[in-house]
């Protein structure tokens, strides 16, 4: 089985490419190689590998500069899986698709359903969207994989900004009237590899479990680091951005178990596992 990745280079493209290279044949597709916004070159490039599989890791993840560039999101996060379903599409090759809990809007007590209401309240969560739209109704053969909060050793990420900050720092100021689940890029690869093997298309929820406040994660990756300093508690109307985030957006994870018999560990679990790698091989840039 041949597996194509675009955005191999990214945070989760890194970590996706060592776990499917362990198993399956594996060409990468960087952006000098394919730009998912060129349709003529998607079509070009899919039909000269013919992959059984391709898992789209590229995207525009800058939420707050979105705000100021929508157009540039919507054009990777929304065109550009457009162009990849039709080519896939037509080359019959399956699509994994990655996508975000920032396509709710975050008004719910509760962990967000697959098929719950989309209903995006940022430039972002907009352009996530219509990727998900584009690909839900021109190829069937998908895997729709919404995740959350993504922390790793392969770019920026909370966990990183947290420690450099710790060590500049003599005190940190954290939202704590934000919700979510938590995600090692690692542990999300892996359940990708599970699901393609699958072959049960559909809609997923992959995080880790547990949910947690961004202060709570903030205060949990300082205390497993031994960093000792102040977290002081603040809300979103005191730490304001350009982008507006979800509330809650932590999300449900059916029907994960019930597809690949497991669900990926708790994500204090996680944590301690990056960091005890990303320590070693000091990488938390």
């Amino acid at each position: 089985m041949l597996i194509a990745i675009t955005g191999p280079n990214g945070l989760l493209g890194r970590e996706v490419l060592k776990v499917f290279k362990k198993e399956c044949e594996v060409v990468e597709l960087p952006h000098d190689i394919l730009d998912i916004t060129d349709l003529n070159q998607v079509r070009e490039v899919l039909s000269s590998y013919m992959p059984t599989v391709l898992v789209n890791c590229a995207a525009y993840t800058a939420v707050d500069r979105a705000e100021e560039e929508p157009e540039k999101a919507n054009l990777v996060n929304g065109l550009g899986v457009r162009n990849l379903a039709l080519a896939c599409r037509k080359l019959d090759i399956s699509l994994v698709h990655i996508s975000t809990d920032y396509v709710f809007n975050g008004n719910t007590d509760t962990p967000w359903r697959i098929f719950d209401k989309r209903h995006p309240i940022n430039a972002y969560g907009y352009s996530k969207y219509l990727g998900e739209r584009y690909l839900e109704t021109i190829n069937h053969k998908y895997f729709l994989v919404r995740t959350s909060w993504l922390f790793g050793s392969g770019g920026p990420n909370f966990v990183s900004t947290i420690l450099r900050a710790a060590l500049k720092k003599g005190e940190l100021r954290v939202v704590n009237d934000q919700f979510g689940c938590p995600t090692y890029a690692l542990d999300l690869a892996c359940f990708l590899l599970k699901l393609v093997k699958t072959g049960a298309y559909g809609v997923y929820h992959v995080t880790n479990q547990g949910i947690t406040s961004w202060y709570e994660f903030a205060k949990e990756i300082l205390r497993q680091a031994g960093i000792n300093i102040p977290v002081v508690a603040v809300s979103s109307d005191e730490y304001v951005r350009p982008a507006k985030r979800p509330k809650n957006s932590a999300l449900d994870p059916f029907p994960l178990k019930e597809t690949v018999d497991i669900l990926p560990p708790s994500w204090q679990d996680a944590l301690s596992k990056f960091l005890s790698e990303a320590l070693t091989k000091e990488c938390l840039d």
